[in-house]
C-alpha cells in the first residue's frame, strides 16, 4: 500500500523522527527492501517500522495523521511486492508479533487471526482442528492481510468465499472499523480497501470435516504445487487471467517461456511465474512484464494486467 501527495525531504524526516521518538528500537533507516519481498530485490526503505502490538499501531497511527504527506507501504509477506531499485521515499511498515497470532474456533467451524498470520499457516491450524474450507490457503505464500486486500485465491476458491469479517484500521483517519464481507468489497484480485487502510484481523468461516480429510486436501493442492508451480525467488501468478482464459497459456502460447532480462526468467514450469536468479534487479522483473505483456498483446489483441504491486516506479500500481 502506497500513496500520499509528493513528500519533501524535510517532512519525511520529521516523521521519521517522530516515529523513532515514539517506538524506541522499532524503527530502521534505510532499510533493504529486498529480504522483506519474495524477489529478493529492490532498493531501500527511507524507512521500516515494525509493529508488533496494538500499542505499537497507536503510536505509528499517531504519527502519520499527523504527517498526512508521507508516503506509507504495508509489507506484509512480500509475495506480492515489487520496490524498485531506488527505493520508496517513504515509511514501509511491517507487522508482527500479535498480528501473526491464529485463534481456531472448531465449535463454530472459525479462525480468527492477525493481518500477519501466514496463510499455509492458518491453513494447517484449521485443518488441524476440523474446519474444512479453508485449504485452499495453504497455496498462497502470503498473509492474512494481503488476502484480503488482492483477494487472493487458488484451486477453485478465493478469500471472498470464507470471510466472515475483518478489523480496519484507516491510518490517515482513526479508529479502527469493523467491515463486512459485503463491505469488504471482494473482486477479482481486487478490494474496496483504500490505500491508507491497514488490515488489523479477520475472522474466516469454513464447516466442521474430519480432520484427516481436511489434510488430504493440504496434501494434494501442496502436491500440485509443487508438480505444476517453479521454486526460487518469484512472487506467484505475474498477470491476472483475462476473461475466459488463463495469462499462463497465453503467453507460452506466445513463445514466452525461457525469456530473460538480465537475472529474471519467464519460468519453463508455469509461463505466468518469473523466476528471479540471485542478483537479479527490480528493474529486470519490470522490463521482462512490459516484454511479455507487449508481445502477448501484440500476438493475441489481449493487453495482460500485472498483478504486481509495483512501488516506486513511475506508473505506481498499474492495473491495465
Amino acid at each position: 500500500m502506497a500513496g500520499g501527495a509528493v513528500v519533501t525531504a524535510g517532512s519525511l524526516a520529521a516523521a521519521v523522527d517522530a516515529l523513532e521518538a515514539r517506538l524506541p528500537g522499532r524503527v530502521e533507516r534505510d532499510a533493504a527492501s529486498g529480504p522483506l519481498t519474495t524477489y529478493r530485490c529492490g532498493g531501500p526503505l527511507a524507512a521500516l517500522v515494525r509493529i508488533e502490538s496494538d500499542d505499537d499501531l497507536h503510536e505509528l497511527a499517531a504519527v502519520l495523521v499527523s504527517h498526512p504527506a508521507v508516503p506509507v507501504l504495508v509489507v506484509g509477506r512480500g509475495s506480492n511486492l515489487l520496490i524498485a531499485d531506488a527505493g520508496f521515499a517513504g515509511v514501509g511498515i511491517w507487522l508482527g508479533g500479535a498480528f501473526e497470532r491464529i485463534d481456531v474456533d472448531p465449535a463454530r467451524a472459525r479462525v480468527e487471526a492477525g493481518s500477519a498470520a501466514a496463510l499455509p499457516v492458518l491453513a494447517r491450524q484449521a485443518a488441524k482442528a476440523g474446519i474444512g474450507g479453508l485449504e485452499f490457503f495453504v497455496g498462497i505464500p502470503g498473509s492474512v492481510g494481503g488476502a484480503l486486500r488482492m483477494n487472493a485465491g487458488g484451486h477453485g476458491a478465493q478469500t471472498r468465499d470464507v470471510i466472515v469479517s475483518a478489523r480496519v484500521l484507516d491510518l490517515r483517519a482513526g479508529p479502527v472499523r469493523e467491515l463486512t464481507a459485503e463491505e469488504l468489497g471482494l473482486g477479482y484480485r481486487s478490494s474496496a480497501l483504500g490505500s491508507t487502510d491497514l488490515v488489523v484481523a479477520a475472522v474466516f468461516g469454513g464447516y466442521e470435516d474430519d480432520p484427516a480429510e481436511c489434510a488430504r486436501r493440504i496434501d494434494e493442492i501442496v502436491r500440485w504445487r509443487r508438480e505444476h508451480q517453479p521454486g526460487g525467488q518469484n512472487a506467484g501468478s505475474v498477470f491476472t487471467n483475462p476473461p475466459g482464459d488463463a495469462a499462463g497459456r497465453l503467453i507460452e502460447a506466445c513463445g514466452c517461456k525461457g525469456q530473460r532480462v538480465g537475472g529474471v526468467v519467464v519460468s519453463e514450469k508455469h509461463a505466468n511465474f518469473f523466476v528471479a536468479e540471485p542478483g537479479a534487479r527490480a528493474g529486470d522483473v519490470l522490463a521482462l512484464v512490459r516484454l511479455v505483456q507487449a508481445r502477448v498483446e501484440a500476438q493475441t489483441g489481449v493487453r495482460l494486467v500485472p498483478e504486481l504491486h509495483l512501488v516506486g516506479f513511475s506508473e505506481g500500481k498499474e492495473r491495465g
